[in-house]
């Protein structure tokens, strides 16, 4: 029997969203700014159609909407309880609205949301506190990248960014008493399509540290994710650098990755191009499970 410990995602996009969702401008840490112009001029959104555009252009999330933005999370997060969920991941990564605030490439508000690096967290912090406060922490994971720079999110020291949020997390445990679920964080090792990103390239070795100091600071599960392999997998866990690896793009393209592992059975690769796609189907049903069949493994179409 497989027991397990199921999560569903919440995260707001923030400026990386499309005005046909969101009849107003998309929300965002700071008003339109160089690196506004930056995301406009590097990226393409994939419309309902399936065609790119531009993304539109942000504004800034006042500061009286902040309490009603943080009351969402808190409510989805009851809402995914009641739906069956066993807890919820809070996605402060990848360019999304909350790493939005946490980066100083991006954020430079100059109120209380904005500066030093204290004041970059608390975003993030207060919408922790409340999902907490609703679910209890042991529901509750966390999910940050601070050296990657997706969509241009860019920090000037993302091990410094790392830190204060790792201490914000340990300090938010103390006073409730209870740990987190986890803390996941991507390391610098994560590509999207098909090209490196990372603020603060760096050689195996400096990245190793660089989770490696994450890892050690923080009181909890860390999981760690961003480009593993099964061997890189099982080295990092061995090494005590990560408690758990999550998997993604493996797991979209193998649905019983845990098996191919665990047999070190051949992995069909995955199709970037149907990630993002509207079919019900390809890219997301289509790919073979395996049949273990007189000890051979043997591709088996779920359809």
């Amino acid at each position: 029997m497989f027991l397990g410990f199921t999560t569903t995602n919440r995260w707001r996009h923030g400026r990386r969203w499309w005005t046909q969702f969101t009849p107003k401008a998309p929300l965002f840490s700071v008003n339109f700014g160089t690196s506004v112009v930056h995301l406009m001029k590097r990226w393409r959104i994939l419309l309902p159609d399936g065609s790119h555009g531009p993304y539109p252009k942000p504004r800034a999330l006042e500061i009286h909407e902040i309490p009603q933005v943080v009351e969402q999370y808190r409510q989805a997060a009851l809402n995914a309880v009641r739906a069956g969920f066993d807890g919820i991941e809070i996605h402060g990564a990848h360019g999304y609205l909350i790493d939005q605030f946490l980066k100083d490439g991006i954020n430079d508000r100059t109120d209380e949301y904005g500066g030093s690096v204290e004041n970059r967290c608390k975003f993030l912090i207060q919408i922790v506190q409340a999902v907490v406060g609703a679910i209890g922490a042991d529901r509750v994971g966390v999910r940050i990248s601070p050296a990657i720079d997706h969509m241009d999110a860019i920090d000037s020291d993302p091990l410094i960014l790392g830190l204060a949020v790792i201490e914000r997390l340990n300090k938010l445990q103390q006073n409730c008493g209870s740990k987190l679920t986890y803390l996941h964080v991507t390391q610098p090792r994560y590509a999207a399509y098909g090209q490196a990103e990372a603020g603060k390239p760096g050689s195996d070795e400096e990245e190793a540290v660089f989770m490696r100091t994450l890892r050690k600071a923080y009181h909890g599960t860390f999981i760690a994710s961003g480009g593993f392999t099964r061997e890189l997998g099982m080295q990092a866990v061995a090494s005590g650098d990560a408690d758990l690896v999550s998997y993604g793009r493996l797991f979209i393209s193998n649905p019983d990755l845990v098996l191919r592992f665990k047999l070190n059975a051949p992995l069909t690769k995955y199709n970037r191009k149907t990630f993002y796609t509207q079919d019900p189907v390809v890219g997301y049903t289509d790919y073979p499970f395996l049949n273990k069949s007189n000890g051979k493994v043997e591709p088996l179409s779920r359809l």
